[in-house]
């Protein structure tokens, strides 16, 4: 999977950091930050063949955030 820019992002996380994959997202005022990942046809056939989708966060040793994973039609942005 990698994320992917798409038409309503605003910011992206760790443009500079290269030790980091950068994070294209969607930051809005109430704190939800959203980023869109395109899967590889490999990935999506492994999901059609009973694969799970895992999630790893980096807490920092800091409290667990809450997450939302869903499926949704995006328009990617071509650069």
């Amino acid at each position: 999977m990698e994320p992917i820019k798409f038409d309503d992002m605003n910011c992206t996380y760790a443009k500079d950091q290269p030790e980091y994959i950068p994070l294209p997202v969607r930051k809005e005022v109430n704190g939800k930050v959203t980023s869109v990942w395109k899967l590889s046809d490999e990935e999506r056939a492994q999901i059609a063949n009973g694969a799970k989708v895992c999630l790893c966060q980096n807490t920092f040793r800091m409290p667990l955030q809450p997450v939302n994973l869903w499926v949704a039609e995006v328009k990617e942005i071509v650069s």
